[in-house]
């Protein structure tokens, strides 16, 4: 008789679980003009920021190249004698 009463408690619990996992969560409530607005700023932001890393980044490797692999900055040459 226990086991009966703990197989069926067993059972409703999944029920109940069942159930709640197929509730569904309400609607996110719409943005104001100005939490978009923030929204947009931020992400210009983040962008700009991400740019300006990005940059230092290109710069910092190929300083980094043109330490090790020995190459310099080509000097102007003198211009090419005429025939």
């Amino acid at each position: 008789m226990r086991q009966i009463g703990i197989a069926l408690a067993i059972a409703g619990g999944l029920l109940v679980g069942t159930l709640a996992a197929h509730a569904k969560l309400p609607a996110a409530p719409a943005k104001t003009d100005a939490e978009k607005a923030a929204d947009a700023e931020k992400a210009a932001a983040a962008k700009a920021r991400d740019a300006e890393l990005n940059a230092k980044a290109v710069d910092k490797a190929v300083a980094n190249y043109k330490k090790n692999k020995g190459i310099a900055d080509p000097a102007p040459q003198a211009a090419a004698k005429k025939k």
